[in-house]
């Protein structure tokens, strides 16, 4: 009689555990393709882009200028005097630095927007994937990159695209 009672109640335990189980619904999202090819993040990009592609080209400009007059200065050094030779070579110098500070504030300031845009963009994500948890009852959503193998039904990714794409099509970076 007793083994029969530790049989029941191991019975009873086992078929509690799996019918909890059976419940409780996974799914997982690609946050990288949400972020990269959502309509806020395709935007977001191609606005940084664009301010690279500017950003270079002025620079381009600008170290052409540089090395110009850093040749036509040594062209002039025979005909120079020394002292105005050195003080236009500190000119130069300072140019230089100048734009070497430009170019690495530029460079900053790219990747602090690129840094801004991600948290804003999460921030509007957050919302949207609760909400969607809350409605399918889903109880854990792992991210894309953390699962080696998992089946396509349980992939929320371009659910979640859509809905970000209804509620923010675009993010004001400038």
């Amino acid at each position: 009689m007793k083994h029969l009672v530790k049989l029941f109640v191991v019975t009873f335990i086992c078929l509690i555990c799996t019918y909890s189980l059976a419940e409780q619904k996974i799914a997982f999202i690609d946050m990288n393709f949400v972020l990269n090819k959502s309509k806020a993040g395709e935007g977001a990009q191609k606005y940084l882009k664009n301010t690279v592609e500017k950003d270079q080209k002025e620079f381009i400009e600008i170290e052409k200028s540089l090395k110009k007059e850093e040749n036509d200065l040594l062209k002039k050094k025979a005909t120079l005097s020394k002292e105005e030779y050195e003080k236009k070579t500190d000119e130069l110098r300072k140019r230089v630095v100048d734009y070497q500070n430009n170019r690495r504030s530029a460079l900053s300031k790219l990747a602090k927007g690129r840094a801004d845009a991600r948290v804003l963009l999460l921030k509007k994500i957050d919302p949207i994937i609760d909400s969607y948890i809350k409605e399918q009852g889903i109880v854990l959503v792992i991210d894309r990159k953390d699962i080696i193998r998992a089946s396509k039904d349980l992939d929320i990714t371009n659910i979640i695209v859509e809905k970000l794409n209804k509620e923010l099509p675009s993010l004001n970076l400038k």
